[in-house]
């Protein structure tokens, strides 16, 4: 793979829609365009620069970013600026207006991954392919479940999937306790959060050194830390955000991954690929929820794969 720093531009704020989104390009700019969409509250930085290589490598132009309110994004008082889903969906098409960006891959995961799927139904021309890591079906209010779940209330009949136990009890616990305040008890938090979201099926195990490394890195490059929690707010502001039955308008050949341990949205990757027409479904042994390093060689090699067979198959 080649050195980052061969590939890499250096980051850079692009104004969308009044807003600005820290942006971060890899590869040669001639090349088809991917774009990677992080989850919520989650940095661009998520994308491992291993994973990110991977794709230049192989001929792409990849984009990752910082959603608005994490990162180096704008970062506003969410009661003088409020916004919904939809204006997240809409900063990652701005943000491909402004790059000159006409059809791209899209990846995304997690929340991210719903964000990608709404693209693909509302914006068929602008998309090459679809990429779907670790997420849920568009529509099938994930939101709501989990919820339940953390309240420790019934599913209703055809609910999606409710997390894994561990998972619950973290944060059942997690809202008993203090919250975290200060950087060092943050930055715990989250390598908590992140051995949890992990898997545990790795031959290299959990590093937590390596988590705290790069913990202390995503807090420290935040222009208010504080403005991630907006995108819960956000949710919120809007709870029937999510469009039903938007993946039979999906026509973008799409890939969808989840790894075998996953414990947030466990079986949901298989729900999304029966409802997008000839959709795949990779499972990968192992993988949680996070593209950890273990996981980056299996989903970088599928997704290359996805991306080479995809050339030219945009939505119309």
């Amino acid at each position: 793979m080649a050195a980052m720093s061969e590939t890499a531009t250096v980051g850079r704020m692009v104004e969308v829609g009044g807003i600005e989104l820290w942006t971060e390009e890899f590869g040669d700019p001639s090349h088809p365009p991917v774009l990677l969409i992080s989850g919520s509250m989650s940095q661009g930085l998520l994308w491992p620069d291993e994973f990110v290589g991977r794709l230049a490598a192989a001929g792409h132009r990849v984009v990752r970013y910082d959603h608005r309110d994490v990162g180096r994004s704008t970062a506003r008082d969410f009661e003088q600026h409020p916004y919904t889903w939809a204006d997240l969906k809409e900063d990652a098409v701005g943000l491909m207006d402004a790059l000159g960006i006409g059809p791209a891959h899209l990846v995304g995961h997690s929340a991210g991954g719903l964000i990608a799927q709404w693209i693909a139904a509302d914006h068929p021309g602008r998309v090459e392919s679809l990429t779907v890591i670790g997420s849920s079906p568009l529509g099938a209010r994930e939101g709501e479940v989990l919820i339940r779940a953390l309240m420790g209330q019934p599913q209703p009949e055809g609910s999606l999937p409710e997390p894994a136990v561990e998972f619950v009890e973290f944060f059942q616990k997690a809202a008993a306790g203090p919250q975290p305040a200060t950087r060092a008890e943050i930055v715990d938090f989250q390598i908590e959060l992140a051995r949890v979201l992990h898997g545990g099926a790795w031959p290299s195990g959990f590093d937590e050194d390596a988590q705290r490394r790069l913990e202390e890195r995503l807090f420290d490059r935040m222009r208010a830390p504080r403005t991630a929690a907006n995108h819960r707010l956000a949710g919120m502001a809007d709870l029937e955000f999510e469009p039903q039955g938007a993946l039979a308008r999906v026509t973008a050949p799409t890939l969808v991954v989840e790894g075998t341990a996953e414990p947030v949205k466990p079986g949901h990757g298989r729900l999304i690929a029966q409802a997008i027409a000839g959709a795949r479904l990779v499972m990968v042994p192992g993988m949680g929820h996070m593209l950890t390093p273990d996981a980056v060689e299996p989903v970088a090699n599928a997704l290359v794969a996805h991306l080479e067979a995809s050339a030219g198959g945009c939505g119309a």
